[in-house]
Order: C-alpha cells, then sequence, then structure tokens
C-alpha cells in the first residue's frame, strides 16, 4: 500500500488549506495580536474545515509576503508551537508547507508529527524569488536524518510565481520527477496562489502517471470541481473556501460545507 493511499482513506481527498497570518519577522506581521492571534485565527479557520467534513488539512504560511527561498528559524519555530497547540483537535490527516523551503517543511513535519508535505523538490526556475533550483536529494537525505522517511512528500511540478527553465513539456518533467526523486503524489499548479491549473496540464500529467496519485494543486473552485476530479485523484484547496473566495479571509464555513455538499454529491 502506497503512502498516500495510507493517509487519504477516501477516494480523491479534499485537501483544504489552514493558512497562518503573517509569521514573526515577515513584514506583515501584526505583533499586537502576536502569536496568540496566530493560533486563533488558525484554530477558527481548522474548525470551520473539519466541521465541512474535509478529509485532510494542510498548514502553510502564505501571508509571509515577500516569499522566501530558504525561511528564518521563527518561521518554522512559530509554525511548530501553533500546530502543536492545536496537535489534539486535529480530527483528520495533516501536511505541513513552509513557503519555499524544503527542508523547513521537512523539519516542520518531523517536529509535528505531519503526515505529508506539499514543496517545490525539483526543477529550475525563474523566480520572483530570484533564480529558484531546488534539491530533492538534499530534501530526502534530510528526512531520513530526521527518522521521519514515513512522511509522504508531495511534489509541485509547476512552481508558481515563476517560470521555468526546464523546457521539457509538463509531462515530461512529471514524469522525470518519478523516475528520479519517487514523489508520493505529484501536484499541478495555476502560475499564481488561486489560479487554476489548465485542464490539459491535468490530464497530460496524469495521462503519463497512470500509477502515481496526482492533484490539482490551485485554484480548485466549486463550479469547477466535478470537471477536477474527473481527471484527478484529489485536490488541494484554499481560496475558493474562503469569505469571498479572497485568499487573504477567513474560511467562510458555509462556502466550505457547500464545496465538499458538492464533492460527496460527486462521490
Amino acid at each position: 500500500m502506497s503512502k498516500f493511499t495510507k493517509i487519504f482513506k477516501q477516494k480523491k481527498p479534499v485537501i483544504a488549506m489552514v493558512h497562518f497570518g503573517a509569521l514573526p519577522g515577515a513584514p506583515l506581521y501584526d505583533s499586537e495580536t502576536g502569536i496568540e492571534g496566530l493560533l486563533a485565527g488558525c484554530r477558527k479557520d481548522l474548525k470551520a474545515l473539519q466541521d465541512a467534513g474535509v478529509d485532510a488539512v494542510m498548514f502553510g504560511n502564505e501571508n509571509d509576503r515577500p516569499y522566501e527561498l530558504k525561511v528564518d528559524t521563527a518561521t518554522t519555530a512559530t509554525m511548530a508551537y501553533v500546530i502543536g497547540q492545536l496537535r489534539a483537535e486535529i480530527t483528520v490527516p495533516f501536511g505541513v508547507n513552509v513557503l519555499w523551503d524544503p527542508k523547513a517543511s521537512v523539519a516542520l513535519a518531523a517536529a509535528t508529527g505531519a503526515q505529508f508535505i506539499r514543496e517545490i523538490f525539483t526543477g529550475s526556475y525563474a523566480s520572483d524569488m530570484g533564480v529558484w533550483a531546488p534539491s530533492a536529494g538534499e530534501a530526502y537525505r534530510y528526512r531520513a536524518r530526521l527518522g521521519a522517511l514515513d512522511v509522504a512528500m508531495m511534489f509541485n511540478i509547476s512552481a508558481e510565481f515563476a517560470y521555468s527553465l526546464d523546457r521539457r513539456d509538463i509531462a515530461d518533467r512529471a514524469r522525470s520527477a518519478v523516475f528520479s526523486s519517487m514523489p508520493d503524489a505529484v501536484l499541478v499548479s495555476g502560475a499564481i496562489t488561486g489560479e487554476a491549473a489548465r485542464m490539459e496540464d491535468l490530464e497530460s500529467v496524469k495521462s503519463c502517471l497512470p500509477d502515481t496519485p496526482v492533484l490539482a494543486n490551485t485554484g480548485v473552485r466549486h463550479d469547477t470541481v466535478a470537471d477536477v476530479m474527473r481527471v484527478a485523484d484529489g485536490c488541494i484547496i484554499g481560496s475558493a473556501l474562503k469569505i469571498e473566495g479572497d485568499t487573504w479571509n477567513a474560511v467562510d464555513p458555509e462556502r466550505a460545507k457547500d464545496f465538499m455538499d458538492r464533492v460527496r454529491a460527486l462521490r
């Protein structure tokens, strides 16, 4: 049984984002509400998502703009503290994503007991953050050193905010990543957070990877989830479940419930 199947009992899982507010050291950090404010925001969103019946949640630091390719230690430490405070309230599988730092994501997963990680592990990009060249080999060896071999690695193979310097088409890049780096799932994204992946990209990647879970990573909406789930093996969703569909707002319990009602009807 694959790690993906062990973690996600439901076929075609919906993984919903719990977005932290800006963390200490980030320009948008709210020093008045502080870490307790971060905890309160995550707790509220976690409850709304679990009440709606999502299959899993993922904690991420989307609000830490401008993004970095290597984060401050305080970022990972604060995320670990908040997730630790919420640990007893988490009733579904959970993952982590520290943008855009694979080793920090691995460290956070090992510290909190997260079951999966989402990151950019392969490829080379010209990006808003500068030249971007992650190393899957380094991340995997770090995971082994931390004794976190059970943590599933989900590879985002179409980096947001970036242009791939690898001119192979997306299906070839995905197939190569599976052969060389052994991801537990492959994720297909749009150009930026909240923007949908192209259906032709999802279709081409899934067609060449029939035995690897392929998920839509960004931009899934209430009115597109049926088409997405027809092709993909699941989805990761954040913005569409927020108040007014705005990435930077809190989770809207009614939007989250409506989305999961639609997914359950599809199933």
